[in-house]
């Protein structure tokens, strides 16, 4: 099976202004065909990555490279193949959508037929006659999308997308992301502060605070395992029992009328536990890893740093 490639690469990076260290060695990667979420709260460094990667910013100490080219090199070539959005984007409010993407295809040196393409792409169809100042904020959003889009990308960099959108306007955006990525093969890179859409949305996730990366890797492997381990929930029909023969061996860390939850330093030793019970002649009604929600995990992260 072939290993996915990275479409980011990011290795051993350092950045600073006057004197001012903001990123400090960091090392990330983004496959192709993911959802990254990038996080970390303000002043994290979040914000210099992305112009890094936009080229906005030339990287000195450390390596980028975008679909597998040294960004410094082959910076034009790499933001060919990538539309971004930014968490205001300029749109002319006093034409409309086709007009403003026929703009942005005339700068861009793009073909006007792409415009039907990602009015479609994006479901502004219908709306495209209207004037963008009529439009509701998650139309904006689908319009500086399809902006985006225009270039046929592989890969989009998204700077808060659903930041200041109604809850309508935020599934809107969510539903659109997860069609460009699974039924049109675009890799996703964005940042974002709100969490449980974050949680929705991506595939992997890399968290960033102080200068450094604390956590990359899949969005499962951060909600299940957490930082501290395993937290496995038991639940059997004889708790005390249940109980009494494991917190021997293994760290209770709360338990309730029916259940008790044991923290495990490795998935695999569920197992050991099934096993156990079985031999004991415990009836067991549930054994299941905990689940975390990604605002749990990431403020235990960033308590932990």
């Amino acid at each position: 099976m072939n290993q996915a490639k990275n479409i980011i690469s990011i290795d051993n990076l350092s950045f600073g202004y006057h004197n001012k260290q903001v990123l400090d060695g960091i090392c990330l990667d983004v496959p192709e065909g993911s959802i990254f979420g990038f996080l970390g709260p303000n002043g994290a460094g979040k914000t210099t990555t992305i112009k890094i990667l936009l080229g906005l910013l030339k990287v000195a100490d450390g390596h980028v490279s975008l679909f597998e080219k040294d960004i410094n090199d082959h910076r034009i070539e790499g933001l060919k193949l990538t539309g971004t959005m930014v968490e205001d984007p300029s749109l002319y409010d006093h034409l409309n959508a086709r007009e403003n993407l026929k703009i942005n295809c005339v700068i861009r040196k793009i073909p006007t037929t792409r415009i039907e393409e990602v009015l479609s792409q994006v479901g502004l169809t219908s709306d495209a006659h209207r004037k963008v100042r009529t439009y509701s904020s998650g139309m904006k959003q689908r319009l500086a999308l399809a902006q985006a889009l225009l270039p046929e990308p592989r890969l989009l960099m998204l700077d808060e997308p659903i930041n200041g959108l109604d809850p309508a306007g935020i599934i809107e955006i969510r539903n659109l992301l997860l069609d460009l990525n699974q039924n049109h093969g675009i890799t996703i890179f964005l940042s974002s502060h709100i969490l449980p859409e974050i949680e929705k949305l991506c595939s992997h996730v890399s968290v960033i605070n102080k200068r450094n990366i604390l956590y990359q890797g899949s969005m499962n492997g951060l909600l299940n395992t957490g930082i501290n381990g395993v937290r496995l929930i038991v639940e059997t029909d004889q708790p005390a029992k249940t109980k009494e023969l494991l917190s021997g061996s293994y760290h209770i860390e709360a338990s309730g009328a029916n259940k008790i939850i044991v923290n495990l330093s490795d998935r695999n030793e569920a197992k050991e536990i099934a096993k156990r019970l079985v031999d004991a002649e415990i009836g067991i009604l549930l054994l299941q890893p905990e689940i975390h929600e990604l605002e749990a995990s990431f403020l235990e992260l960033l308590k932990d740093n």
